[in-house]
């Protein structure tokens, strides 16, 4: 079930995943069959499951958006604070 975004302002979404997240979980999952039926291990298809479920989108929003968020406040971006007395 193909759910069209509202007002065409939201991103389009197809069950819990943005179709975007479909595709790349689409991908890693036919890779991993390839790594799997080649014997080089289950490691991609761990990646890919854990990619599918930080990315299921629950009222707007995921665990991945949450990470790379916290992520950015906590380690990428430099906080600039201002002390000064107020005479």
């Amino acid at each position: 079930m193909f759910i069209y975004p509202e007002n065409l302002k939201a991103k389009p979404m197809l069950w819990l995943w943005l179709l975007r997240d479909i595709a790349v979980i689409g991908i890693g999952a036919l890779l991993s069959v390839l790594a799997l039926t080649q014997g080089l291990g289950m490691g991609l298809l761990v990646v890919t499951v854990l990619y599918a479920f930080l990315t299921i989108q629950v009222d707007g929003s995921s665990i991945l958006d949450f990470l790379r968020r916290a992520a950015c406040f906590l380690f990428l971006c430099q906080q600039y604070y201002e002390w000064r007395l107020d005479p």
